[in-house]
């Protein structure tokens, strides 16, 4: 078939990415408020059943062509690392203090541009490095994580961080013949059959406000999931991950408005270094993609 090269476009990237961070700060604030009478399990399940729901009318439409795939596989594969990520990271909230689980969530980064130098052969440059680490000294200070941080359950954490690193690389793995409609679905179709499983034992009946922000939250977290990985199809990982950074930045300013959460200096240094890891990755230069020819 016919396959581009690798699309090398790290300021558009990294806008997409940026608008991606700002949408999953909003899911989080949504996911605050209905978790205090709603469960993870429910949570999680609504999130991904509305992304399946979500495609319905192109569907209906245009029929199941523009989802037919040869890569059913790496779909599942890439499920399996971001429905993992996602387990894990509840998994941390539930059992570490917010601020250590809020560490993990943002670790990913540093991951990612290592694992795409190992798994796709894209560069690592020490910039590229540099920006991921002053942008993850930025989430600790934001963060001011405990010592609890290096608990055993601390591993729990680490994996998230892994998977969720494995996920936004096998994202660009597809990008060269799968759209990024076409990645969301299926990701939000194979986790909602796996998501379904835990409600055999955790199903809780639901208000109408209840219901309506859990659909609020797969909307949102749909459309972030598809502006995240259209980010990803334009540029690599190593050169715009830290842009996810800024939805802890995003995250701050939303508490300060609505809980009246002050931030403290420490934090408001964070912010800056997330915000200069930031401005390092939209001035990188990025190269236009060729067709090419492949079997792949």
């Amino acid at each position: 078939m016919v396959e581009l090269v690798r699309l090398d476009q790290p300021r558009m990237g990294a806008l997409f990415l940026a608008t991606s961070a700002l949408l999953f700060a909003v899911m989080g604030i949504l996911i605050r408020e209905v978790s205090v009478g709603v469960n993870n399990e429910n949570v999680v399940f609504f999130r991904n059943l509305l992304g399946v729901v979500f495609f319905l009318p192109m569907i209906l439409v245009k029929g199941f062509a523009p989802f037919r795939t040869q890569r059913l596989g790496r779909h599942f594969m890439r499920t399996f690392y971001g429905l993992g990520a996602m387990y894990c990271f509840f998994y941390a909230i539930a059992h570490l203090p917010l601020a250590d689980a809020m560490v993990f969530t943002y670790a990913a980064p540093v991951f990612t541009p290592v694992l795409a130098w190992w798994w796709l052969r894209e560069s690592l440059t020490p910039r590229m490095m540099f920006m991921v680490l002053l942008g993850f000294a930025g989430v600790l200070l934001v963060a001011k994580p405990s010592g609890a941080l290096f608990d055993p359950i601390g591993m729990v954490g680490i994996a998230a961080s892994l998977l969720a690193a494995c996920a936004f690389v096998s994202i660009r793995v597809m990008s060269s013949t799968e759209p990024a409609t076409r990645m969301v679905f299926y990701f939000a179709f194979f986790s909602t059959l796996l998501s379904s499983i835990p409600l055999l034992w955790a199903w809780q009946p639901l208000t109408g406000a209840q219901l309506g922000m859990l659909i609020s939250i797969g909307l949102v977290a749909t459309v972030s999931q598809l502006i995240m990985s259209k980010a990803y199809t334009l540029a690599p990982p190593g050169k715009i991950g830290p842009l996810s950074y800024l939805a802890i930045v995003f995250s701050g300013l939303f508490a300060w408005f609505l809980w009246d959460e002050v931030p403290d200096i420490s934090a408001c240094v964070g912010a800056g270094l997330i915000f200069a890891s930031t401005l390092i990755s939209i001035a990188m230069p990025g190269a236009q993609a060729k067709p090419r020819q492949s079997g792949v």
